[in-house]
């Protein structure tokens, strides 16, 4: 036989697959394993020790700590990720509901000049409204108490 016979039956077919399954029941106890640990440190039920013991058992016999983790709170694991998905999922909305609203606008100084400019430049307020406008963007005060202070002339009420 020749080197390269051997080479080609050295690793049959069937080993592969072995190998395939083997590695792929691997990966996914690691991922069982990186849930289980995520889930001590979520579990907001637990004490400091329990979590500690949990934990121990977890590092010290692993394939024993998950099997028995998963029988014991296996259920509670499930309800805690639901939870946190759909505080996600209401977060993410109120975000969008907000963002949709066209919420607090953040305009900088600059943004407010420009815009003061170009009114009294069309002659919507007076060179003296323009002066106490300026004055008051160029200040520190919030952009929530120059809107609500009225002293700020808009276009539509002078």
């Amino acid at each position: 036989m020749s080197a390269q016979t051997y080479l080609a039956y050295d690793y049959p077919l069937l080993s592969a697959f072995w190998t395939m399954l083997w590695l792929f029941l691997w990966i996914m106890w690691l991922v069982l394993l990186f849930r289980v640990v995520v889930d001590i440190f979520r579990d907001d039920s637990m004490g400091g020790w329990a979590k500690a013991g949990w934990l121990a058992l977890c590092i010290v016999v692993p394939f024993l700590g998950v099997l028995v983790y998963v029988i014991a709170r296996g259920k509670g694991m499930g309800q805690r990720e639901i939870a946190q998905a759909r505080d996600q999922q209401k977060a993410f909305e109120s975000y969008i509901r907000q963002t949709a609203k066209g919420g607090p606008a953040q305009t900088s100084s600059v943004d407010e000049l420009a815009r003061l400019s170009e009114m009294k430049s069309r002659g919507d307020i007076s060179d003296e409204e323009f002066r106490r406008a300026k004055a008051l963007v160029l200040s520190d005060y919030p952009s929530a108490e120059r809107s609500g202070s009225g002293s700020v002339p808009t276009a539509h009420g002078r």
